[in-house]
């Protein structure tokens, strides 16, 4: 058994190198990892792609800013792949103004990108965005009277996931719709970092609750407030 180096945020921050492509779990903020995104945020590493649920909320009148959006208003982001900008106006501005490439994906689609790059397999079919400017520069193939466009999987250099509770040995428990896409992109990545709210001892999370397997975590970080 192995056990999992317990990292602080600056070190996690510090895994990522400018250029990666960095998957970041959560939707609208849910399910993020909070304190490696502002760990990240001081670091200012530049020249990311994010693949991403959603592009977070930035609500400067009503103060209220989530997930990842501290990194685009520092716009560290010289790509994002997700499934929607529309709670964050940033966002649109620097898709607009050409500093960002925005890349829109239906979200199904998304996370089965996700999941076929950790599955290892070399693409899949789908029927969602024929006849739309999601087919633009896609196989597009007819299977009996049915057209699919061929997606192609979506890997990251790094995840920066988020759980509710580790063992030692890096197993993972997820806390209801924070889940999202958090165990997907354990799978899709060369490293992988859990930001978590509690360190158990190994057994201590019954196996029928591990969401994703200590095989796909390389380091842990206690979330702000925490406890092990």
């Amino acid at each position: 058994m192995v056990i999992k180096p317990v990292i602080g945020a600056d070190a996690a921050a510090a895994l990522v190198k400018k250029g990666m492509v960095v998957h970041v779990g959560g939707f609208l903020g849910c399910g993020s990892p909070d304190a490696v995104i502002a760990a990240l945020a001081k670091a200012g590493t530049g020249s990311l792609t994010l693949v991403c649920n959603d592009t977070a909320i930035l609500d400067a009148k009503n103060a209220r800013v989530t997930g990842v959006a501290p990194l685009v208003a520092n716009k560290q982001f010289e790509r994002v792949i997700v499934s929607h900008i529309g709670t964050n106006g940033e966002t649109q501005r620097q898709m607009n103004s050409g500093e960002t490439v925005v890349d829109l994906v239906p979200q199904g689609t998304l996370a089965e990108r996700v999941r076929a790059a950790g599955a290892g397999i070399g693409g899949f079919l789908t029927p969602t965005g024929v006849g739309t400017e999601v087919e633009e520069g896609k196989q597009v193939l007819t299977i009996g009277n049915k057209v699919f466009l061929l997606e192609l999987p979506l890997g990251g250099d790094i995840a920066l996931i988020k759980a509710k509770r580790a063992d030692k040995a890096g197993n993972l428990q997820y806390a209801k719709t924070a889940r999202n896409f958090n165990p997907l992109m354990a799978t899709a990545c060369a490293i992988v970092v859990a930001e978590v709210e509690e360190i158990v001892e190994v057994g201590e999370i019954d196996p029928d609750e591990v969401h994703t397997p200590s095989i796909f975590v390389d380091y842990l970080v206690m979330a702000q407030g925490g406890k092990a």
